[in-house]
């Protein structure tokens, strides 16, 4: 079985996000980057499953060669061999064409995602790849199992579970539950070093959106403490303050 697996490069949680340029671009400076931890389930999930010769693992990432140190540490996980079309992520719609033109191409049996990246959360990849390689999707599982051609994955929905088998070629969207994070060992952070990573350049995609303008959350208001045996004091702050009642 051959599995793609998608790899976002994104700011680590505990980063401050700024921007510049009158907040039209994010500003990298002094922030850390790390393997989307979505995307982490993922990657382990697909090297379980090729786990003893029954498969290969390709990681692939739209980037520039900033997300190179990323990539290698995907890669310490125990992944093959690594793609990275040579790009600024532009949108969801360049990336999944960028990452269905390389799928198309090399005849993939299952590709996955995380459910989302940690920090556009636009949960789109995954069915535009499906869509432009017209093959069937899934997104947000929490369980996946492949038995020859056939897929059986479950996600949550609203009062309960959904079970759902398809055909392979898939594109899968992972979320916790699927596989427990991989840590990778000193003998996968040495291999890492030699294993391939190919540098492919990107193909033309027409521009169907553009950022404007980014803006942060309003700050935090004061904390108001409230004696737990003052009920009238909280009904009051609540119906006259908060506005909630």
């Amino acid at each position: 079985m051959k599995i793609l697996v998608c790899i976002s490069n994104v700011p680590d949680t505990t980063s401050k996000i700024t921007f510049t340029n009158d907040n039209t671009a994010f500003n990298n400076v002094g922030v850390q980057y790390i393997v989307n931890p979505y995307d982490e389930i993922a990657l382990s999930k697909a090297i379980d499953l090729a786990e003893g010769g029954k498969g290969s693992v390709t990681m692939i990432t739209v980037g520039d060669a900033s997300t190179d140190a990323t990539i290698r540490k995907a890669l310490a996980t125990g992944a093959d061999n690594a793609i990275r079309i040579n790009a600024l992520p532009r949108d969801a719609w360049f990336v999944a064409n960028q990452i269905a033109n390389y799928a198309k191409e090399n005849n993939f049996d299952l590709i996955l995602t995380g459910r989302e990246s940690i920090d556009y959360n636009g949960t789109q990849v995954g069915a535009f790849i499906a869509s432009i390689l017209n093959i069937p999707s899934v997104s947000i599982s929490k369980k996946l199992d492949i038995d020859g051609r056939t897929a059986t994955v479950e996600r949550e929905i609203e009062g309960g579970k959904e079970v759902l088998t398809l055909n392979l070629p898939a594109v899968i969207g992972t979320a916790e539950g699927v596989a427990e994070t991989k840590i990778p060992n000193m003998r996968g952070i040495m291999t890492a070093r030699t294993k391939p990573l190919d540098v492919i350049e990107p193909i033309e995609v027409t521009q169907l959106s553009r950022i404007v303008k980014f803006e942060t959350p309003e700050p935090r208001g004061a904390v108001t403490l409230v004696d737990a045996s003052d009920v009238e004091k909280l009904v009051s702050l609540l119906h006259e303050k908060a506005k909630v009642i």
